[in-house]
Parts: structure tokens; C-alpha cells; sequence
């Protein structure tokens, strides 16, 4: 067996997530009890309200907490993994597993990220979109065509943004030209185009303030050496001894991010069993889609923990 861990994105937030483990584990305890980021992150992440946990600025530190919790029990469990990836923000949980991160720095670290995202399109109404069952070329001349209608607009940023897995892509951008492209996309073939439940045109380019904020940040923290291969996403493979993680964090807010790719290539360095860490299993189902041979186990409650110290022996 060769076990890749792969870390949940913003979107798969739910309120209630983590109080089971919290109550069966003192590692989960101890990363929610010594977290201070402003707010109380395992009251948001236990009781809510849904609408403050789905606000970036919240959901990214409690998603975080909630990956750094996991971690730790898996690791006491002598689970540890060969390989490691996430979906966007699970990208920094990814980090802190392979050792560039601390607990307590990667908590406080998203919980800027998330800061300074919100206000990148503070009173911009925005939109994203998952678009099912087209290529990768007619979403991208979907969004391109939208784009050029709304060229003379203020308003008229949409950009293919999530490359998923085969038959789904992310769209994002100004709801009106996303909406455009949804039509276009819609007359090209998609089978459906599904309104994301996320606060912001994420991985496009309204994002630049918050990539140029993160580089500034970036330059006060402190980067561990990586104890094994992060998949990163906007190259979907591991990064080269010249590729420099800063710029990859930097880059990765606000551009295209290739998690089929990332899962293509993690197929390719031999990893059989993949470990999805947070609420639900959305990237068990992309593994799926790309790589059907590998084994997807997902960790979101106490009794998935017991199951896959049994499964894993």
C-alpha cells in the first residue's frame, strides 16, 4: 500500500463538524483549545450559525482547525501519509502534515488568507458554477466568449477556475457574464451547471489584492522543510527544488487550480489508497472519476477513524 492524504476545500463546511472527535480525543481538543484567531473557532465550527461558517473569513480557519485535529489523531495512530494534496485551502492543511507548518501557524495563516480574500470583492456580487459533463476546451471558450461580451463592463471577470476531475470544471467570476457563460455552457452541452456554495470568485483573477497580500505575509513566516511530497495545485504535481512555495500559495488564490491533474499524477507516483480528511467526500468522488483503481477511505467523524485503523491495519 502507498496512502496519499488529500485535504477538503472551502464548500464542504457543516455546522457541527469536529464536536464528535473533540469529545473522543484530547489531539483535537488541544488544537480547537489553543486556537485564537479573533473569533471562537469551535463555536463556529460546532453550533454555527451556517451563514457565519460559510463567510470566508470563518470557514477557512475552521476548516483548517478541524484538517490540523485529524491529522494529529492519525498521526498518534501511526497513520501517516507518503504523499499529500488538497483542494484549494486543503492545500495548506496538506502543508502543515508534511511539516512547512505548525499548528497553530497554519491556522492563523488561512485565517488571514480568508481576511484578505473577503475583501478582494468586498460589494462585488460574485458567482461560482461546477459544470458537468464538458471538456475542458468548451468551458474555457464558454467563459472566453462571455467574457468578450462583457468586455466594455466593469463588471465582466469570468474564468474557468477548478478543473475537478473529468466532466467537472468550476466556473467563477461577476455574476452576470458567469451567468452568460452558464447559458453558453448550457447550449454547448452541459448536462448542468450548479451554483457553488462558496462567498467569492475564487482561483480568478479579482483575487490579485489577496495573492499580493499573501506574498507580503509570506515574507514574516517561517517555511519548514517538507518531510514528504506536497502535490500542489496550480502545477498538479509536486513542486521542483527551484519552485518556491511562497509563490505557489501566492499564485494559487488567484488562478486555475488542476486537481484531476493532481490526482493523475499522484496515480503515477504509485499511490494506491488515498485518505480524504474533512466534511463529506467530494474529493473521494473525484479520485473516482479520474483513477477508479485507487482506494479512497474519507475521515470526517470519530467512528471513520476507528474504521480505518481497522481497514489499514
Amino acid at each position: 500500500m502507498k496512502l496519499a492524504f488529500m485535504y477538503a476545500g472551502q464548500g464542504s463546511q457543516a455546522v457541527g463538524m469536529g464536536k464528535d472527535l473533540y469529545e473522543a480525543y484530547p489531539e483535537f481538543r488541544e488544537v480547537l483549545d489553543h486556537t485564537n484567531v479573533g473569533f471562537d473557532v469551535k463555536d463556529c465550527c460546532f453550533n454555527g450559525p451556517a451563514e457565519m461558517l460559510n463567510t470566508t473569513r470563518y470557514t477557512q480557519p475552521c476548516m483548517v482547525a478541524f484538517a490540523v485535529g485529524v491529522t494529529k489523531i492519525l498521526k498518534q495512530k501511526g497513520i501517516v501519509p507518503e504523499l499529500a494534496a488538497g483542494l484549494s485551502l486543503g492545500e495548506y492543511s496538506a502543508l502543515h502534515a508534511a511539516g512547512v507548518f505548525d499548528d497553530q501557524q497554519v491556522i492563523s495563516l488561512v485565517a488571514f488568507r480568508g481576511q484578505a480574500m473577503a475583501e478582494a470583492v468586498v460589494d462585488r456580487e460574485c458567482k461560482m458554477a461546477a459544470v458537468l459533463n464538458l471538456d475542458r476546451e468548451t468551458v474555457e471558450s464558454c467563459c472566453a466568449k462571455a467574457h468578450e461580451e462583457f468586455k466594455n463592463e466593469e463588471l465582466n471577470v469570468v474564468e474557468p477556475t477548478n478543473y475537478n476531475c473529468p466532466g467537472q470544471i468550476v466556473i467563477s467570476g461577476d455574476k452576470a457574464p458567469v451567468d452568460r457563460a452558464i447559458e453558453l455552457l448550457t447550449e454547448a452541452g452541459a448536462r448542468r451547471c450548479l451554483p457553488l456554495n462558496v462567498s467569492g470568485p475564487f482561483h480568478t483573477s479579482l483575487m490579485k489584492p489577496a495573492g499580493d497580500k499573501l506574498k507580503e505575509r509570506f515574507e514574516q513566516e517561517h517555511f519548514g522543510e517538507m518531510q514528504f511530497p506536497v502535490v500542489f495545485n496550480t502545477i498538479g504535481r509536486a513542486k521542483t527544488q527551484e519552485e518556491e512555495i511562497p509563490a505557489l500559495l501566492e499564485k494559487q488564490v488567484q488562478h486555475s487550480i488542476y486537481i484531476e491533474d493532481s490526482i493523475r499524477y499522484m496515480a503515477e507516483q504509485g499511490i494506491d489508497t488515498i485518505v480524504e480528511i474533512g466534511p463529506g467526500s467530494a474529493l473521494s468522488k473525484f479520485v473516482k472519476k479520474t483513477c477508479p483503481d485507487i482506494t479512497c477511505y474519507s475521515v470526517e467523524k470519530a467512528e471513520d477513524i476507528d474504521a480505518l485503523v481497522e481497514k489499514l491495519g
